[in-house]
């Protein structure tokens, strides 16, 4: 007996059959990709971490990041310690090594840990993990990298700072997630990303202040390391004023442990 397509419980059925079928395809290619995803996602972190420690592929005028196949064995040779703060309303409350870490949670590595996760937790008053990675730059001197996330005018951006012991930045890697081409998406370019080197976090008097992305910054060419600030970027007000709080909240965090590094 022929099947009567126009029938309305034939069109029904045909799209619920489509949507299983569809369905079950999708979850199928998720299933089958997630191990590259997740190792891609763990490569790029190496790559944003070396960055930031000045290991990169940098030409002239462009950022480049090493070679994907090369960032493990880098990583490794040049983060030589992983260390997981916690804090608690801005007061750190325990360090853990990379091992002591990864063996309280199930194997995974200080450099996974969601930062924008963390985050929130500490909004409800909850203990936040804050990665810390001491390396060496490509000049053989000691860095210490941490992560940090803000939210930029459209969506979420992120970045990862090196500093030395007195809190001196040496290094950073910015990146977003959907900010405007050609405005605050140049966060993530060189002219921007550069400007930051040399610039301290700490006063004169070793408050922290952290770094202001300043639109009426007295210094465009960035000779004053000491200021506190940085040009802005044309047109991209916001992003930059979301750079500039990423700084100050997560950065301030890590006070304590270098205040407790030098006096050891």
């Amino acid at each position: 007996m022929a099947i009567d397509t126009d029938k309305n419980s034939y069109t029904i059925l045909f799209a619920i059959g489509m949507v299983i079928v569809v369905g079950a395809l999708l979850a199928f290619t998720a299933s089958s990709l997630k191990p590259t995803i997740t190792e891609n996602e763990r490569i790029e972190k190496q790559q944003n971490i070396l960055y930031a420690m000045g290991i990169n592929e940098n030409d002239e005028s462009s950022a480049n990041f090493v070679a994907t196949a090369d960032a493990p064995e880098l990583f490794q040779k040049n983060v030589v310690e992983q260390w997981v703060l916690e804090s608690q309303d801005g007061e750190l409350t325990k360090q853990m090594s990379r091992e002591e870490y990864m063996k309280a949670n199930n194997g995974q590595e200080p450099y996974l840990i969601n930062i924008k996760k963390q985050k929130s937790n500490a909004k409800d008053g909850g203990v936040r993990k804050l990665p810390l990675f001491v390396g060496k730059d490509k000049n053989g001197n000691k860095v210490y990298v941490a992560p940090i996330y803000g939210k930029g005018l459209w969506d979420a951006i992120w970045g990862y700072v090196a500093m030395d012991d007195k809190m001196v930045v040496k290094g950073a890697y910015f990146d977003h997630k959907g900010e405007t081409p050609g405005l605050g998406a140049n966060i993530k370019q060189r002219f921007f990303m550069d400007d930051f080197i040399g610039e301290h976090l700490l006063s004169e008097d070793g408050a922290f202040k952290g770094i202001t992305v300043a639109k009426g910054n007295a210094d465009p060419k960035n000779e004053n390391k000491t200021d506190n600030e940085v040009d802005a970027i044309a047109g991209a007000t916001i992003t930059g004023d979301g750079v500039t709080a990423m700084i100050k909240s997560d950065l301030k965090l890590y006070k304590p442990y270098f205040d407790n590094l030098l006096k050891n």
